[in-house]
């Protein structure tokens, strides 16, 4: 496995790299947030983007995608990154498009694949219960009703879960807590009597909320694959997703690294530019060490996935604790090196380390997939 990109993943990201800093620099995310924006991303800048092409990444070519792949749309996922760009991308043309245009009947590629690629619809993964990530332990009902299912149950911190038209729910349907086996994927509008969305402010001032199931009633031809796959299926989509988030914070540390190093060069201490010190000279080695082996592993992995590796998961999990740990590290020492003017408001660098905290724990926290990678590893 070579870890380059190609020519046209290159172009991916230099024209993701001139969008992040002419159309949604950090000012765009900080204008959203003073707001109170609703859905705390723009719909004119997201249909820019889907302009572009970027919701169609995953799609394949006979629904209007253009199909370049885990790799395409990770660097164009970093670079957003870097400014924090608010949007649907990554519930919509990650998640969304990786689950339909993989696991999806014919049907259902031509119903929603289109819509996504347009722009037309977007979508959130609604997987998680509580604040500890395991799909195994799903307790979420679907419950046979003739040719139906009634769902039941809640879903905790769904990205863009307040905006979504469309959710991808993964619904318990046999077995019990703690088994991937029984488990069942449904499509569900995200309109329907018996749905009730809760908006969540998080600290990271993304799109999030818990959304509740009261008898809501989905048919057959809702269910994604097939019936009581969804517990594999879940696992591809939820790495795919690892993969490419982990690519997102490579993205918010690199901007924070960057930062912190030009102010090192700036700021003055009794006459001494302060990046003459040594002591912050080998603390900023460091962060620069780590994150060249985080982009190692982010490219290992999102090469993998396009290749489709049997080494999928490990890689993925590799890819997150690693980001994880890195955009620890660098939003830790950003703010550090900064002193106090690091967590004024008035600074950009405290959206890093409040985006990095949130994002440390989407899909497993470092400690979950250090586990994750032992076992598979057999350990």
């Amino acid at each position: 496995m070579k870890l380059i990109l190609t020519e046209e993943q290159e172009f991916l990201r230099d024209t993701a790299k001139d969008f992040a800093r002419e159309r949604t620099p950090v000012t765009h995310f900080r204008a959203l947030r003073d707001n109170k924006d609703e859905n705390l991303w723009d719909k004119d800048i997201w249909q820019e983007m889907v302009n572009l092409g970027w919701s169609g990444i995953l799609v394949p070519e006979e629904f209007g995608g253009s199909n370049f792949g885990v790799a395409g749309i990770s660097v164009i996922l970093q670079e957003c990154g870097k400014t924090l760009t608010p949007s649907p991308l990554f519930s919509t043309g990650v998640l969304g498009a990786y689950a339909i245009s993989n696991f999806g009947t014919q049907g259902q590629k031509e119903k929603y694949l289109p819509k996504i690629v347009s722009g037309e619809i977007t979508t959130a993964l609604a997987v998680d219960e509580s604040s500890h990530h395991d799909p195994s332990k799903t307790i979420f009902t679907a419950e046979k009703n003739n040719n139906n299912f009634l769902l039941n149950g809640k879903k905790t911190f769904v990205i863009d879960g307040a905006s979504a038209d469309i959710l991808i729910v993964l619904a318990r349907t046999s077995g019990n807590s703690g088994e991937l086996a029984g488990l069942t994927l449904f499509i569900v509008d995200a309109n329907v009597d018996g749905i009730k969305r809760i908006k969540l402010d998080m600290t990271d001032s993304r799109n999030y909320a818990n959304i509740e199931f009261n008898d809501v009633m989905v048919s057959d031809e809702d269910i994604i694959g097939e019936l009581e796959s969804g517990g594999e299926n879940v696992e591809k989509v939820l790495d795919i997703g690892r993969i490419t988030m982990s690519a997102e914070m490579l993205g918010n540390a690199e901007a924070a690294f960057e930062a912190t190093i030009e102010y090192l060069k700036q700021r003055k201490q009794f006459g001494v530019l302060i990046g003459t010190f040594q002591a912050l000279q080998h603390r900023a080695a460091e962060m620069f060490c780590e994150l060249e082996l985080t982009k190692s592993a982010v490219m290992a992995a999102m090469h993998g996935a396009d290749e489709n590796s049997n080494e999928l998961q490990r890689l993925s999990s590799l890819a997150k604790t690693i980001a994880g740990e890195t955009l620890h590290l660098v939003s830790n020492e950003a703010i550090q090196m900064h002193g106090g003017i690091g967590v004024t408001d008035e600074y950009d660098l405290g959206f890093y380390i409040k985006r990095s905290r949130v994002a440390e724990q989407i899909f497993g926290s470092s400690t979950y997939h250090t586990e994750r990678y032992a076992n598979l590893s057999g350990f």
